[in-house]
């Protein structure tokens, strides 16, 4: 592949809903442009973008791909997204570098959660889109009602370029409408034809559409339409690609991506209307040494963003998007983030799971750099005489916890290191330890998405790991005052034990989980004991009286005791000062308490009902709804014990339009009911390990 500059580059980036036939459409393009020898198959895991062993078993997209190829005297960066939620962490990637968006649309079943989620993450980043309503080829494809649906979803700004043609259910041809010609599919490309009468009006009506959204995009233009009531037809194709870049317009095309029919007119459209690299808004970036913004220009000293990371049978590659300067293997290559140099090496070109040596990236191209050390997704690269700092990426957060652990006892640490290994191709996952339960916690964005990372660690790693449901972290405490009196006495030959404490507890002042007041007048308990009986205070605690589970809230208090010169020892005092834990908290009215957690819940408006009803079934408390751009944020409390698989039920409840944060926020007791079966519960596997 020759050499190109940013003028000349188009990273397109391809979103939508899961099934619309993404990875179908960039087999064509790739196909199209001479570099595969036949269109693969999802269906048959032989496409150049899902080349992942679990994308292959599960004929979904998993990872984000890239497919760069020449089309026009044009190199297009194609980058294959998933389509999945519980994969959004790729589609995050793939909108960091993508200048524009094709996003695709079923002709069946139209513009689906996928789209809209597709479009507001444009929307919300400024970035260039157009649509394709592909499967055109389809049973009961209905481009007009398609159409439609898309109108009133997004507005009169999507307006289509082409109209199809359709002869006994089949997709024939096409009219362009802003040439306002017919072009007819003939097996070896297309054939212009006369404008079917059947659709001339309605031609003509998209016409006048068009006319206006190319007005609107430019003052001048909107004068002239105004004045004369009509534009050129260049002036109609000036004011589409200005509307087009300013994301003011969106032009929607139709193509039957499995059959190749209308793909290589999609992509003379990609390269005629969606932005090229030099056109786009530069992204924001800060001195690495001041912290202060700086204008980042093309022609600049080096600076790239790591996007992506992707580590196989070969080594690691850094996914790359240039954004000043260019890189060669003779470039020096500053981690602005890490603070380190890394080894100067030779960028290649990634199309799908191959690469390909290349000279040099310029500006505005995309491409991989292998072997970085110390380089992560997200940070920056850059001239060590220039440190800049790219913006970092915005990765979803993980919103679902599950514990792990190795099928085969003694591979827990391989179990670990393979998933810290995935965990830099793959920034949406956390590996976090449970300090109170002990439980190691894989989070992520879904079932299937952790589900997947397991699948992988065994293929990459050749360990299995097992996944359970957390243990929840209960705690308990006492509601009143009791004392006890804990005596150790050991005789058994030579010298013995001998400690006894007179114990008071009770509840601890709010947000105190443990004070020790020593209260001994005389030197009943001489002083060298008191930091025993605190010691073993201390040690008895993290077993509670009820379950087992770790005691907080308790002011203990000791105010007398005997002591004997001689057999007195601190393990004496350590175990006297247990025995009375056991005794009082026992007495003191002990309560199991559980984590509450408050959860922001932003949905649309129309499944608010539906939200709150399952909230109240799960223990929540309602604290207010408040209306967000989008829809509705709804704010809850409610027990984590009731909301482990929530992520999954939110996306049930919502078509997988919901969403949701959360954070700890205290303790609560749990309702007696549900007390005596956890209590059960604990005795039972208390039993078992015994």
């Amino acid at each position: 592949m020759k050499d190109y500059t940013a003028k000349d580059i188009r990273n397109i980036g391809i979103f939508g809903h899961g099934g619309e036939g993404k990875t179908t459409l960039t087999e064509a393009m790739l196909f199209n442009a001479g570099l595969v020898d036949r269109i693969g198959k999802v269906e048959n895991g032989t496409t150049t973008t899902d080349f992942d062993p679990e994308e292959i078993k599960r004929t979904i997209s998993i990872n984000v791909a890239l497919a760069p190829l020449e089309w026009k005297n044009s190199k297009v960066n194609v980058i294959d997204a998933p389509g999945f939620f519980d994969f959004y962490g790729e589609v995050a990637a793939a909108m960091a570098l993508a200048d524009s968006a094709l996003i695709v649309v079923g002709a069946v079943s139209g513009p689906v959660v996928g789209a809209e989620k597709a479009m507001a993450m444009c929307e919300k980043q400024h970035k260039a889109r157009m649509m394709v309503i592909n499967q055109m080829d389809r049973e009961n494809a209905n481009f007009e009602k398609v159409m439609a649906a898309i109108s009133e979803k997004f507005g009169p700004s999507v307006v289509p370029i082409q109209l199809p043609i359709m002869e006994g259910g089949a997709f024939k041809g096409y009219v362009d409408i802003v040439h306002m010609t017919a072009k007819m599919f003939d097996g070896k490309g297309e054939k212009e034809v006369a404008i079917p009468s059947a659709l001339e009006a309605e031609a003509q009506d998209l016409y006048e559409k068009l006319t206006e959204a190319a007005a609107e995009s430019d003052e001048a233009l909107m004068e002239k339409y105004f004045d004369q009531g009509e534009l050129s037809r260049e002036e109609i194709l000036q004011g589409l690609s200005v509307g087009v870049r300013e994301g003011i317009v969106t032009p929607v095309c139709c193509v039957a991506a499995a059959a190749n029919i209308g793909v290589a007119t999609l992509m003379d459209n990609i390269v005629h209307y969606l932005p090229a690299a030099d056109q786009v808004r530069a992204r924001k970036a800060v001195d690495a040494r001041s912290g202060e913004p700086v204008e980042i220009r093309q022609d600049g000293k080096f600076a790239a963003q790591v996007m992506k990371t992707v580590i196989d049978q070969f080594g690691k590659y850094s996914i790359v998007k240039v954004f000043s300067g260019s890189v060669d293997v003779n470039t020096q290559l500053y981690n602005a983030n890490a603070e380190k140099a890394e080894k100067p090496t030779a960028p290649v070109l990634l199309r799908g799971k191959k690469s390909e040596n290349i000279g040099k990236l310029n500006a505005g191209d995309i491409g991989a750099i292998p072997k970085l050390q110390f380089t992560a997704t997200g940070d920056t690269l850059c001239d060590p005489a220039a440190p800049v700092k790219f913006e970092q990426i915005d990765f979803p957060a993980p919103c679902i916890s599950l514990a792990v652990s190795a099928k085969k006892q003694g591979e827990d640490d391989k179990v670990i290191s393979g998933l810290n290994r995935i965990k830099e191709e793959d920034p949406t996952i956390i590996i976090e330890k449970n300090a109170e339960t002990g439980d190691v916690l894989i989070c992520g964005l879904g079932e299937m998405h952790i589900d997947v990372v397991c699948s992988k660690l065994k293929n990459k790693s050749n360990v299995e790991a097992s996944l359970a449901d957390p243990r929840i972290p209960y705690r308990e405490t006492i509601r009143s005052t009791a004392e006890a009196e804990g005596k150790h006495k050991k005789q058994s030959g030579g010298s013995g034990q001998f400690g006894v404490v007179q114990m008071r507890f009770e509840p601890a002042p709010e947000g105190t989980d443990f004070e020790f007041v020593n209260a001994i007048v005389g030197g009943v308990v001489p002083k060298e004991y008191i930091p025993a009986v605190e010691k073993g205070l201390r040690e008895a605690m993290v077993h509670g009286v009820l379950a087992g589970y770790p005691m907080v809230g308790i002011k203990a208090t000791l105010y007398d005791g005997k002591y004997h010169p001689v057999d007195s020892k601190e393990v004496a005092f350590k175990s006297a000062a247990r025995l009375s834990y056991k005794a009082a908290c026992a007495k003191a009215s002990p309560a199991l308490i559980e984590p509450i957690y408050r959860y922001d819940i932003l949905v649309p408006s129309e499944y608010v009902g539906d939200v709150i009803g399952d909230l109240n079934r799960r223990r929540g408390r309602m604290l207010g709804m408040n209306p967000v751009d989008g829809g509705t944020e709804v704010v809850a409390e409610a027990p984590l014990s009731e909301m482990f698989k929530y992520a999954t039920d939110l996306r049930s409840m919502t078509q997988a339009r919901g969403s949701f944060k959360s954070e700890f926020v205290r303790y609560e007791d749990v309702p007696g009911n549900i007390a005596q079966k956890i209590i059960e519960q604990a005795k039972i596997e208390e039993e078992e390990d015994d």
